[in-house]
């Protein structure tokens, strides 16, 4: 897999851009990816240092139409926190 084919897209909630003071972001990432290839898609992709990354499998939630019921998609997040001097990732336009 290529870098651009693991990490799928930012994570934008309140919760996570409250974490981007601690210098850690989260990621939707691909559900067959490791942490190792986590770490070398974020480098690659943004030219950072990674120091840790933590990945959580998400469970898809029930959803209901009328009498049928079906599931949204399972996916894969990753929270990957960047060394002290390591610039931060620009995840939205200059500011």
């Amino acid at each position: 897999m290529e870098s651009r084919d693991i990490i799928l897209r930012p994570v934008i909630t309140e919760e996570s851009t409250s974490k981007m003071d601690d210098k850690k972001y989260t990621f939707d990432v691909d559900v067959r990816a490791t942490k190792t290839q986590v770490k070398k898609a974020i480098e690659d992709i943004f030219d950072v240092k990674v120091t840790k990354v933590n990945i959580m499998n998400v469970k898809g939630k029930e959803k209901r139409q009328g009498r049928y019921v079906g599931f949204t998609k399972k996916r894969r997040k990753a929270i990957v926190k960047l060394t002290d001097d390591s610039k931060e990732i620009q995840l939205f336009g200059e500011e």
